[in-house]
Parts: C-alpha cells; sequence; structure tokens
C-alpha cells in the first residue's frame, strides 16, 4: 500500500479540542493538499474522532484515500473492552466501521502491545479481519523491536498476515526507535508512520524558556504528563537555538521537523495535526525541503542536550498517539 508523505492525524483535535466545522475544514484542507492518509483511533475523543473523521470524509471516493485506526484502549468499563484479545479486537473493529462510516479500514494498529493476551490470538484475530476483507493491513503502535520480530516470526509460523508498519513517536528531539527498531524494520519491510514529528508543538519554537504557556495552545489542552517531559527549560532552550538556527536559513521550525523525520529512509509517513487550515497547509511545505547534511550537523549540535536517543525510555503506555 502507498501512503502520502505526511498523513492527517486527530489525536486530541477532533471530537475534542476542536469543533466539528473546523475539523471538517482541516481535512478539505489536507485532501487538497494531496494527503490521502488518515489516522485515528478507537479511543480518540471516546469514539468522537472517527465519527468526526468520517462525517468529514464522506463522499470522498473511497478507493483514494487510505483510512488507518487502532485498537487496545479501554473503550468501556468491561475487562473485555480493552486490550488485544480476539473479543476486543473483533468488537473494537466492528464499532470503528459503523463510526467511521465504511465497509473496511486500510490499516487496523494495535495500539500497544497487550502483554496478557497471547501473541497468537492477537494475530490471529488480525489475520481474520484482513480475510473478511474488513481490513485491508494490520500494524502496530510504540512496540519494541523484540515484540515486532516476534510478532513477525509467529506470523510466518502460522501462515498469517504479517505486519506492514509500526507507529512510533520520533522526531529530532525523540529518537529512541533508531539503535534498534529501524533497523529490524527495514530487514523485514516494515515501515514506520511516525507520530508528534514536531513534538505537540514544541519544535515551532513557540514556547520560549522561562515563558508563560500561550493561551489555547496544545500545551495547555493535551496530554499533561507527555507535555511536561517537553515543556522543560533543558529542552525549550536548546528548541530556541534551533529555531533561530532554520529562520536563519530562510525556513520555518516545524517544516524543518517535519522534513527532517522524512529524511529517514524507513519512514514512510508523518503524522500531523491541525486546529485550522492554514496549520495543514504550512506543514504540507516540508515536502519541498531538502536539508543539506551541514544544517543538519548544525541542528543535531544545538539540540544535542535536549535529545532522547536510549531505547529504554520507551513512551509512557498513558500516551495515544
Amino acid at each position: 500500500m502507498v501512503v502520502s508523505a505526511i498523513s492527517y492525524g486527530n489525536w486530541i483535535t477532533h471530537g475534542n479540542q476542536v469543533e466539528e466545522d473546523a475539523a471538517a475544514a482541516c481535512v478539505r484542507a489536507a485532501l487538497d493538499a494531496g494527503i490521502t492518509t488518515f489516522d485515528t483511533a478507537d479511543v480518540y475523543a471516546n469514539g468522537a474522532a472517527e465519527e468526526v473523521l468520517g462525517r468529514a470524509l464522506h463522499g470522498v471516493r473511497r478507493d483514494s484515500i487510505e483510512i488507518f485506526t487502532k485498537v487496545y484502549w479501554p473503550t468501556g468499563p468491561n475487562p473485555n473492552n480493552r486490550g488485544l484479545s480476539r473479543k476486543h479486537i473483533i468488537e473494537s473493529a466492528e464499532a470503528s466501521l459503523r463510526r467511521l462510516g465504511t465497509d473496511h479500514v486500510d490499516l487496523l494498529q494495535a495500539h500497544r502491545y497487550d502483554n496478557e493476551t497471547p501473541l497468537e490470538e492477537t494475530l490471529r484475530a488480525f489475520d481474520d479481519l484482513v480475510r473478511a476483507g474488513k481490513v485491508h493491513y494490520i500494524g502496530v503502535s510504540e512496540w519494541t523491536a523484540d515484540q515486532i520480530a516476534d510478532a513477525v516470526r509467529i506470523a510466518d509460523q502460522m501462515g498469517l498476515d504479517r505486519i506492514v508498519s509500526n507507529q512510533p513517536q520520533y522526531s529530532l528531539l525523540w529518537r529512541v526507535i533508531e539503535p534498534d527498531v529501524v533497523p529490524l524494520c527495514e530487514r523485514e519491510g516494515i515501515s514506520q508512520i511516525v507520530w508528534s514529528p514536531v513534538a505537540q508543538g514544541v519544535l515551532t519554537g513557540k514556547y520560549p524558556p522561562g515563558a508563560a504557556l500561550p493561551e489555547g495552545s496544545r500545551a495547555l489542552s493535551g496530554d499533561a504528563n507527555f507535555m511536561s517531559r517537553l515543556l522543560r527549560d533543558e529542552v525549550l532552550g536548546p528548541v530556541a537555538e534551533f529555531a533561530a538556527l532554520v529562520k536563519e536559513s530562510g525556513l520555518t521550525p516545524a517544516t524543518v521537523a517535519i522534513a527532517w523525520v522524512l529524511r529517514n529512509p524507513n519512514v514512510a509517513s508523518a503524522i500531523i495535526g491541525a486546529s485550522r487550515p492554514e496549520q495543514v497547509v504550512e506543514n504540507v511545505k516540508a515536502l519541498d525541503i531538502e536539508l543539506d547534511d551541514d544544517l543538519v550537523a548544525a541542528i543535531d549540535k544545538v539540540l544535542e542536550p535536549a535529545i532522547v536517543r536510549d531505547p529504554a525510555l520507551t513512551t509512557s503506555p498513558k500516551h495515544r498517539p
């Protein structure tokens, strides 16, 4: 499956931070900009994000777009309303299709790894959905290299559909997939569809160190625990230097951040979010940027104190890209 280099994602925004008319305008802007890949999840805004996206895409020729969703996080109070058991996968997928208003999704992703369910059961359930035509491909999100390797091995042994993608956090500041996940995935033909390439807006440089957070910013409306790791002077100081550096080159920090993740040959697509159509238009400009090695080296130098590379520092299970 071919995806657009930039995907449109609606974590936090649709059904929550952004009114539906604004969400629909952002989706139209994405389509007009050539974005064909749309990423959501059953848990975003308790299902409302899928509903909003489904309505925004209504009338768009179905075979001209790729719709991705996910399953794992709790969608109800019952113990069976969570995880990667056959019961939850099948029931969640059916509910997602209803909310999205489609008879299939192009990619269904395991939103995290489930330590309580045999991997064989999970992969068989995914494979059954593929064979039923309700899912075209399967992927995972925030799995470790060992977990991905186990999934590939079991799928090959059992003759099941293989995973084709992983959706990890990846940015100039968060590079934990580089040592182990990326090399494994390159060997196995698995691509990365990365979330938070602009570090939830931090890499735009709009949060100066020591300053009060702007009203209406994602820093105030998003995941407080996730943002607290980024909104520290030890991070914001180097980011301010990065922003100044790229502006001297006539570029914007956000587009450079997106262009940087797309330089990685294992990255198939970078997911962007937006609360206004003009943000979509601006972010797509990243596709026109070719970063030279000297600028990349200079960026690495100023950001070095803030970069996280250790694979042991995995994303907290609480965060839902």
